[in-house]
């Protein structure tokens, strides 16, 4: 019920910028997150944004080189990967969460709806 697009191959310290989108549904009363996972690896928490756009919420790992945002016209969120790492390579998820409380943006449980990811390469 979610796409994600927009991943490919990046060398290191480029950027890409993944869309998510809900295709037949409306998301934009539901809060909003990015979550990766890398092979072997658990599902991660990556970033976050309110139902307004107001509010968003960012893994540490990305602060400062991700931004997360929305276009409820549009029913589409956004994240702009900067200053991309090795380390940033994953498969990217989007997930939309219906009722959030506090905190909740951090957990996947926390989210009803996901969609099917998008690979991030990054080179060295």
């Amino acid at each position: 019920q979610l796409q994600a697009s927009g991943g490919g191959l990046v060398q290191a310290g480029g950027s890409l910028t993944l869309s998510c989108e809900g295709p037949g549904r409306t998301f934009s009363g539901y809060q909003m997150g990015w979550f990766r996972q890398a092979p072997a690896k658990e599902r991660e928490f990556v970033a976050a944004i309110s139902w307004g756009g107001g509010t968003t919420y960012y893994a540490d790992s990305v602060k400062g080189r991700f931004t997360i945002s929305r276009d409820n016209a549009k029913d589409t969120v956004y994240l702009q990967m900067d200053s991309l790492k090795p380390e940033d390579t994953a498969v990217y998820y989007c997930a939309a969460e219906a009722n959030p409380y506090i905190g909740s943006y951090y957990y996947a449980s926390s989210y009803d709806f996901w969609g099917q990811g998008t690979q991030v390469t990054v080179s060295s």
